[in-house]
């Protein structure tokens, strides 16, 4: 499963800018859709393409690695 980290990227960029940022705002700057950034944001799991990572990292400066990192599934002890 990959775990995204978009939520502490906003709040770092909200920090070293001193400002608010919006989803709305990452939606108007990447191109990305306003839905398509709640659900990385809210759904854990949440597939993506890799044109949005792409511009996600772009927006935010950052590698891949600090936007997503991999995780395995837990296991299900009743499976």
């Amino acid at each position: 499963m990959l775990r995204f980290h978009l939520k502490e990227l906003i709040a770092e960029k909200e920090f070293s800018e001193n400002r608010r940022i919006t989803v709305k705002e990452i939606a108007e700057e990447t191109g990305i859709n306003r839905m398509t950034l709640s659900k990385i944001i809210n759904h854990r799991g949440h597939s993506t393409v890799t044109d949005n990572l792409d511009k996600l990292c772009a927006y935010f400066g950052c590698p891949i690695e600090k936007l997503v990192t991999y995780m395995e599934d837990p296991v299900d002890p009743q499976a």
